[in-house]
């Protein structure tokens, strides 16, 4: 039984996490598995859906251990929520990503189901081709060159009929990726 508080005919979104890990220059990245059902051999952050019962940090968290074996006190970074993005899906659903950051102690991470992880020069993003989700040239170096302690950022992003991507941080212009 659906809850009363529950409106069928309103917009409803998912709620996701999505974290980027630093060591030095390079961002922890992950490939999705050929057999993904979303995504497939695309590469994204590491993240996923906030379990019923779950704050969103420790949705990241969690994830962040399934995917990349990055568990406290073996490395795991702090995380700090960088960004909240509305991901527009269609007409009645969406997605809302809680994007956090984090400074990894080490390299040493570990494969999963998930796909493949890799690290990648996070000033040179472009190098990965267009295997990289379009939105992450753009999102990935505005979370990760803000200041410690600045509030997060606010982005809205939708497909483009063409299959491209519009991302629009809050105040600003929208940007074609």
């Amino acid at each position: 039984m659906t809850p009363q508080w529950i409106d069928e005919r309103r917009y409803q979104v998912s709620p996701r996490t999505l974290v980027f890990v630093t060591h030095g220059d390079e961002v922890l990245l992950l490939r999705g598995a050929a057999d993904k059902r979303l995504w497939a051999n695309r590469i994204n952050g590491i993240g996923g859906h906030v379990e019923p019962g779950e704050d969103v940090l420790h949705a990241a968290r969690r994830e962040l251990r399934e995917e990349a074996g990055l568990d406290a006190p073996n490395g795991a970074p702090d995380l700090q929520l960088r960004a909240v993005v509305h991901a527009a899906g269609t007409d009645t659903v969406g997605v809302v990503f809680f994007v956090f950051t984090g400074i990894s102690r080490t390299r040493d991470v570990q494969a999963s189901g998930e796909g493949t992880l890799l690290w990648a020069n996070h000033h040179r993003l472009g190098d990965l081709g267009p295997d990289l989700m379009p939105d992450l040239r753009v999102l990935i170096p505005r979370v990760l060159d803000l200041a410690p302690g600045a509030p997060p950022l606010f982005v809205h992003s939708r497909f483009t009929d063409q299959g491209g991507m519009v991302i629009t941080f809050a105040g600003e212009p929208a940007l074609e990726c």
